[in-house]
């Protein structure tokens, strides 16, 4: 029985033993009634007692050693800024963290003179066990993954006691943080031009390939673009035919030559002038087709257009191996910029070439 019920039997006691008292007062009890009652007042609070002690029992031994035993000691250290090597060689993760401890009793250990030591050691070993093998940009989930690992108490490699870290804090060096950002911009900007490299490849091999493989490839192509309108893809079949053959620097088929309209040599400066010389078919070059194109198509001369498409051409010429053909597109659709002397124009000046006229 604690303290507390044995004062509070004793109080009862006392106060039900004045309330017989009142009573016998006023009811005149006799005598063996008054001894009767003393012995009652007695012997119940005595059998009160006697019933609580046997039913607490003896104290048991295990606790009363516990009473004399010293408490366990628990204690914390805090580390700040310790460098945790990645998996990229040269980048540290910054690793702040608390670290707390407990000695585990043992009668063959020595003594520890700095369980912090040990403490922070063994924790240390935990994180660097799993930053090593992770890449300097996820240090944000690899700080929650420490967090989870280092919650647990686990003993150290000595066994003197058992170690853990809470309120961990893992983060990069600022300048590393920038290096990272600008890697992440180049690699995306590096795929952003791999698909456009990819894109511009597809279509010159479309155009080279399949569009322009032959002029019934073009003409196919053609109608497909202009199926509403049957008589202009008839009437631009030479049209075609030139385009094609400038495009593989081939020869007009035979076949389709009577379509294209031929060009014509001027009267030459030796020639007399009142006679009338016979027009001779000359065969164009494959700039002069392009432009004949670009002509029927209404690309007037200066429109970006005819320069844009020239270009276009002339990268398929060049899968070909027909470099020369394709520098001859480049000079007469997109020449050079003339350079001019700092003096103004005056004689000597370098000068281009208009498109549809050859250099001196």
């Amino acid at each position: 029985m604690t303290t507390a019920r044995k004062t509070t039997t004793v109080f009862l006691t006392v106060l039900c033993g004045l309330l017989l008292t009142i009573v016998g007062l006023t009811q005149r009890w006799t005598a063996w009634t008054w001894v009767a009652l003393a012995l009652l007042l007695l012997v119940v609070p005595a059998a009160a007692f006697r019933v609580s002690l046997l039913r607490r029992g003896s104290m048991p031994v295990s606790f009363e050693e516990q009473l004399t035993a010293s408490p366990v000691e628990r204690t914390e250290y805090h580390v700040s800024q310790v460098a945790l090597p990645s998996c990229w060689d040269d980048y540290y993760f910054v690793f702040s963290a608390t670290v707390r401890w407990y000695l585990v009793p043992s009668p063959g250990n020595d003594p520890v003179l700095n369980p912090a030591g040990l403490a922070v050691e063994a924790v240390l070993n935990r994180a660097r066990a799993i930053s090593e093998k992770r890449e300097p940009g996820r240090a944000s989930f690899v700080q929650h993954e420490l967090s989870g690992v280092l919650s647990r108490m686990c003993p150290d490699p000595t066994g003197h006691l058992q170690a853990m870290a809470e309120n961990i804090s893992l983060t990069l060096l600022d300048h590393d943080q920038e290096r990272l950002d600008r890697l992440a911009e180049v690699r995306k900007d590096k795929a952003v031009w791999e698909h456009r490299r990819k894109y511009e490849q597809s279509r010159r091999q479309y155009l080279g390939e399949d569009v322009l493989k032959d002029t019934g490839s073009a003409v196919v192509w053609w109608l497909a673009k202009n199926d509403e309108h049957v008589e202009r893809t008839v009437a631009d079949l030479g049209l075609l035919a030139k385009l094609t053959s400038a495009a593989n620097d081939t020869d007009i088929p035979e076949r389709l030559r009577n379509l294209v309209p031929q060009q014509h040599e001027e009267p030459t400066a030796q020639e007399p002038l009142g006679e009338d010389p016979a027009p001779t078919a000359q065969e164009g070059t494959a700039a002069d087709h392009l432009a004949d194109f670009f002509d029927a198509m209404g690309f007037a001369q200066g429109d970006a257009r005819r320069t844009i498409v020239a270009k276009q051409i002339s990268e398929i010429i060049k899968t070909q191996d027909r470099y020369e053909t394709a520098e001859d597109l480049l000079r007469r659709f997109d020449p050079p910029t003339p350079v001019t002397p700092d003096n103004g124009e005056g004689p000597g000046s370098p000068t281009e070439a208009p498109e549809g006229t050859s250099g001196p």
